[in-house]
């Protein structure tokens, strides 16, 4: 499996491109930004964009969402109970002075357990509520996808609509902190690390 990570605006989140190179089909875990170097490395190794997976529906992990759809006709994945907030997203991008975003419309709605199927891999959702109601992990091949759930030696803000910290914590701890200890995790901004690591230096759980 190929991954590549993509910085985007407007806050450096972490896009990530997974590519399967037997069946040549592709998934993008988040889309912050209509990144052109995105659409090149698809062509670039022949692959087709089948999903865009949402680890949440904050404006800053979906900004690109829209024109992504429309350049690659990916369908789009979002746990249901972030369904209202992307539909508000356009909200805190007028609070925050940003241009307003294209609200894409949502293909699947996954619940925590679903395999969603990539090529010749599985990935599993994993609902972990606390940053965002419908925030979720996505688990494939030793790989976990955090989403702004966990970073490293940190956590997800839970002072917006939908949060919780005890949550969050609760999610961290019951789904996350179950894992493998050498599953690698790959955050929504930052550095990627370990759950091992996470349970050792993580002062926040």
């Amino acid at each position: 499996m190929i991954l590549k990570t993509f910085i985007e605006p407007p806050l450096e989140n972490n896009n990530y491109l997974l590519i399967d190179e037997t069946t040549k089909e592709a998934v993008l875990i988040d889309c912050s930004h209509f990144d052109s170097n995105i659409v090149k490395t698809l062509e670039d190794t022949d692959s087709v964009l089948k999903y865009i997976l949402l680890t949440h529906a904050h404006f800053d992990h979906v900004m690109g969402v829209y024109e992504m759809v429309k350049k690659t006709g990916a369908k789009v994945v979002l746990h249901k109970d972030d369904e209202l907030l992307l539909k508000d997203v356009n909200s805190f991008t007028f609070m925050l002075g940003l241009p307003s975003v294209n609200v894409p419309e949502v293909d699947r709605y996954v619940a925590d357990g679903d395999n969603i199927d990539f090529g010749t891999y599985k990935i599993k959702v994993i609902h972990t509520p606390g940053h965002t109601k419908g925030g979720v992990g996505y688990l494939v091949d030793g790989n976990l996808f955090s989403g702004d759930t966990l970073f490293k030696e940190s956590v997800g803000r839970t002072d917006l609509e939908g949060g919780s910290y005890s949550d969050l914590v609760q999610s961290i701890k019951t789904k996350f902190f179950t894992l493998p200890e050498d599953t690698h995790v790959y955050t929504g901004h930052g550095q990627a690390t370990t759950i091992q690591y996470e349970k050792e230096n993580n002062r926040f759980i």
